[in-house]
């Protein structure tokens, strides 16, 4: 007999964890932790701390005492906790957009004497609208990758549109539709083999896959913190740039920030020589402070329980599925998916809007997609059994 949900609870390892995050007891079930991460306690008592001591108390004699240097020791720990990145490769900055822009364009200009830039026609709208953009404004070509939904890109349908033009490939991790996860070694050793360079979105692995970019040898990465590391909506976004490309990177919106001396305010620019270039302007730094919170709750877990507990939800949460005869357009084998899980209905945008009159949070895509995202550190399996069952009894 399988285990109940009450069981799988009460065995699991991280069940705690949930306990430091304010949880709404009007909500049957979150389910959309893929969109939008809970608010951690310590994040609560970190920026009321923040917004009497430091700014109400310190003002601008906060720069000094350490804000200018958020950025990059936040991005520092990021990196080392959730990227397998070394540190000075890793910065907060901006949003998951401009930080895509910027890195196309660096990217590019590493490969000036190739015109093409490789993106999946299913990509996440923002990263197929700035390709576009980008390759526009360079003079480039946009060659568009026409994955299968489940299967997705893979080495052998890359190989078909990798060549000697190739400059820049650009892929989600984790699509955003189905939760596929990508092979990253194997497809980044692939665009090296054709001497171009990658950038990886990580907005749906990040905080919730183990991810080693150091030893796979990735060029770019970019990615959000208001999902699985839980910082808030509208959180900024980190980039990552590999510390063999720093000396070359060259980002498309140059401000003082970036600077090889801040408060110079010298009258030429000069870019900073290490991952501060990637900055432009005053980083929000009590934006900043919430992603802290969000990796150092992170890193306490451990990535790899992490993984283990959303590999065992993501199987559970399938295998209700199937008892209820729903249809799934998400990988069966759990080391080809990431932490949501995706149901295909042709009445998908009634259900999840009546999924929510019923207090259960889903995620509806276009045209006929509910996903389910299932956040380690704040879903319990009884929540996810609650939200199944309101699903279930909807899609009949």
């Amino acid at each position: 007999m399988a285990a109940s949900p009450h069981d799988l609870d009460s065995a699991d390892p991280l069940a705690s964890f949930r306990d430091r995050f304010v949880i709404d007891d009007d909500l049957v079930a979150y389910l959309d932790g893929n969109s939008l991460g809970r608010l951690p306690v310590a994040t609560l008592d970190r920026l009321t701390t923040f917004v009497r001591e430091e700014w109400g108390s310190r003002l601008i004699r906060g720069w000094s005492e350490g804000w200018v240097d958020l950025p990059v020791t936040v991005g520092d720990e990021l990196g080392r906790e959730l990227l397998g990145a070394a540190d000075g490769q890793t910065v907060i900055a901006d949003s998951t957009s401009v930080c895509i822009h910027k890195l196309l364009h660096a990217a590019a200009s590493l490969r000036a004497d190739r015109d093409e830039i490789i993106i999946d026609a299913t990509n996440f709208p923002t990263d197929r609208y700035l390709v576009e953009a980008v390759a526009e404004a360079r003079g480039m070509t946009v060659r568009r990758l026409e994955p299968d939904l489940v299967e997705n890109v893979t080495t052998e349908v890359l190989a078909g549109a990798l060549g000697e033009r190739t400059a820049v490939v650009l892929l989600s991790h984790v699509d955003y539709r189905s939760g596929t996860l990508l092979d990253l070694p194997a497809i980044t050793d692939a665009v090296h083999a054709a001497g171009a360079v990658v950038i990886w979105d990580l907005c749906h692995s990040s905080g919730v896959v183990p991810i080693e970019l150091d030893a796979a040898g990735v060029d770019f990465a970019v990615g959000c913190t208001y999902k699985y590391v839980n910082a808030g909506p509208g959180a900024p976004a980190f980039a990552y740039v590999a510390a063999r490309h720093l000396a070359q990177a060259e980002q498309p919106i140059p401000g003082w920030w970036s600077a090889a001396d801040l408060f110079a305010m010298s009258d030429t620019y000069e870019a900073s020589p290490t991952i501060r270039r990637m900055l432009s302007g005053t980083p929000p730094v009590a934006a900043i402070l919430a992603v802290q919170e969000g990796v150092r709750l992170i890193a306490e877990a451990g990535i790899g329980p992490i993984r283990d507990k959303s590999v065992a939800l993501t199987t559970h949460l399938i295998e209700q599925l199937d008892a209820a005869g729903l249809e799934i357009v998400t990988p069966r084998d759990p080391h080809r998916r990431g932490s949501h899980v995706t149901v295909r209905h042709p009445r998908a945008r009634e259900i999840a809007a009546a999924m929510l009159e019923r207090g259960v949070v889903p995620d509806f895509r276009e045209p006929d997609l509910i996903r389910l995202g299932l956040s380690p550190l704040t879903t319990s399996y009884a929540e996810v059994a609650a939200g199944v069952a309101v699903l279930a009894e909807l899609a009949r």
